[in-house]
């Protein structure tokens, strides 16, 4: 039995949807030629074609004939994707504890001062807020 259909891109729809989100509407080669120069995938033009007819039936892309072929533009927004994933991620591996997945990701990822300077500043915002509507 085949595994049900992902809510969300994989990794290879992603890496498409973000060359769409970066360029805008592209047709099929230029899409192909980005992934090559941006994620170091030289696949195969009707890998590429293939890949991009199943993303127009998923509706994450649409697909308007231009000359001989045709040109993608996303259907979906970035943040709508990027919610959705996280929101599915702090579900499934953190039970919906965002300060559970918080900790771990500033566990796991050997901030930077500066960072930590800026996480820290992004809490204490967060806390007067909090406090000044509660």
């Amino acid at each position: 039995m085949s595994r049900p259909a992902s809510r969300y891109p994989t990794e290879l729809e992603l890496e498409i949807l973000k060359i769409i989100w970066r360029h805008g509407a592209l047709p099929t080669s230029s899409v192909r030629d980005k992934l090559a120069e941006e994620t170091g995938r030289d696949l195969a033009h009707t890998s590429v074609i293939t890949t991009l007819n199943v993303m127009t039936d998923k509706g994450y892309l649409a697909r308007k004939k231009d000359g001989k072929s045709f040109r993608f533009r996303a259907r979906v927004r970035e943040n709508t994707i990027s919610k959705g994933m996280v929101g599915d991620l702090l579900d499934r591996v953190f039970d919906g504890s965002a300060a559970a997945m918080m900790l771990n990701l500033v566990e796991s990822q050997g901030l930077s001062p500066d960072d930590l300077n800026e996480l820290d500043e992004l809490l204490r915002n967060l806390k007067n807020e909090a406090n000044s509507n509660g």
